[in-house]
């Protein structure tokens, strides 16, 4: 069994240059190219299976169960692993791409939610920016720290809903804080934030205890479906929470935003889109992988279906901005400070759960680049005097 397998291995790459040696489970090198730079190694036979016949799912899946390993960086490796794929039409791969809809119960979202937020603030830390903010960042000249483009994105957010001192903001998802502290300390707001992650709620609050900010700022553990009242916030921002919401549940989502806005308010939607215009999953075995150990249960509309939503709730959408590669630069950044803290990183997690993160975040940022999936801000309003729109004639106030 073993020799036609290695065989089939040298084979299978000849010719193709590829810049790796493949180590087998009897101690064998293949070389790919004359000057590989990393080594890939099959530790187990499923390992050498998995590299016969390979897809990014597959091979994602064996690395996390130890069958395969790797030198050198996450995100290079990742480059490397789609040469040894070779050529898909990704994302419309049917033997992969299908539709899913799961109905997601309030229980099941929020074990989904803690399955993964709640595994250590301290490992989180690790990687994000000092704020901790979990989202796309936002770059003005490519140039910046991710301290500094994570500063940028929250003050862009705060200015495109043109937040003032003594309104009420809400924020969907809210991580551990920053947005809503952002907020309320740089804009005056009443800001309330809600999340499903016992971490995040504890630890946000905490900070808003430590800056003093703690009379106008909160944050809730609480579903949205279960947050009450009418007309009760007069700016929304949601940032990258709604892919957990499920493409059934969209109209109920956006509904609850209708219902919680107050006539003549402005609502963003910061997600995760699919390129593919049937809100279809990601080709190559990518989308199972995500699936099965990253995001149980999440789903990622395409942004036409998205409009189509809101626009049936009842909400105008007045600006659509694609921030593809601001979240192919911040995964990066991500992937190359989690690259830096491995070995702190694993006392945090243990070993499966960073094999799981570093394939993720680098797997994230490639796919981003490849313009796999995308990611726009839609700011919509709640229609009250028709006479009157809430935002300025241009998108020149978000700028000035």
């Amino acid at each position: 069994m073993k020799q036609p397998l290695q065989k089939l291995i040298a084979s299978r790459y000849g010719g193709r240059n590829i810049p790796a040696a493949l180590v087998l489970p009897d101690g064998g090198r293949v070389a790919l190219s004359k000057t590989p730079e990393i080594n890939i190694y099959a530790r187990t036979w499923n390992g050498l299976r998995a590299l016969a016949s390979p897809e990014l799912g597959r091979l994602a899946r064996a690395y996390v169960h130890n069958d395969i390993d790797f030198t050198g960086e996450a995100r290079r490796v990742l480059g490397i692993a789609e040469a040894l794929v070779g050529t898909v039409v990704h994302g419309r791969d049917h033997a992969t791409a299908r539709l899913k809809h799961w109905w997601h119960a309030a229980r099941g979202n929020r074990a989904n939610i803690q399955h993964h937020y709640d595994v250590s603030n301290a490992f989180y830390r690790m990687w994000l920016d000092e704020r901790m903010v979990y989202s796309c960042a936002y770059f003005k000249t490519g140039d910046e720290s991710i301290d500094e483009a994570q500063e940028q994105k929250l003050d862009h957010i705060c200015r495109k809903l043109r937040l003032s001192p003594g309104e009420r903001f809400l924020d969907i998802g809210c991580g551990w804080g920053a947005l809503v502290m952002h907020a309320g300390e740089r804009y005056g707001v009443q800001a309330t934030g809600i999340t499903l992650s016992e971490n995040q709620h504890a630890l946000a609050n905490e900070r808003i205890r430590a800056a003093g900010l703690q009379d106008r700022c909160q944050v809730l553990l609480q579903d949205y479906r279960d947050l009450p009242g009418e007309a009760v916030f007069d700016k929304i921002a949601s940032v990258g929470m709604f892919e957990h919401v499920g493409l059934k549940n969209l109209p109920t989502y956006f509904g609850a935003i209708h219902r919680w806005l107050a006539p003549g308010g402005i609502a963003m939607n910061h997600g995760l889109t699919s390129i593919d215009p049937e809100s279809r999953s990601v080709g190559l075995g990518a989308g199972e992988f995500i699936e099965k150990y990253v995001f149980p249960h999440g789903e990622l509309p395409h942004l036409s279906l998205v409009v189509k939503e809101m626009g049936a709730a009842g909400l105008e959408v007045m600006d659509i901005e694609t921030l593809r590669l601001h979240y192919a630069k911040t995964l990066s950044h991500w992937s190359q400070r989690l690259e830096a803290n491995l070995d702190a990183a694993r006392a945090h997690s243990g070993d499966k759960r960073l094999r799981i993160w570093r394939v993720y975040l680098a797997g994230c940022a490639h796919a981003f680049e490849r313009n796999w999936v995308t990611i726009q801000q839609v700011l919509a309003v709640k229609p009250g005097d028709p006479a009157r729109n809430p935002l300025p004639w241009t998108r020149d106030y978000v700028y000035r």
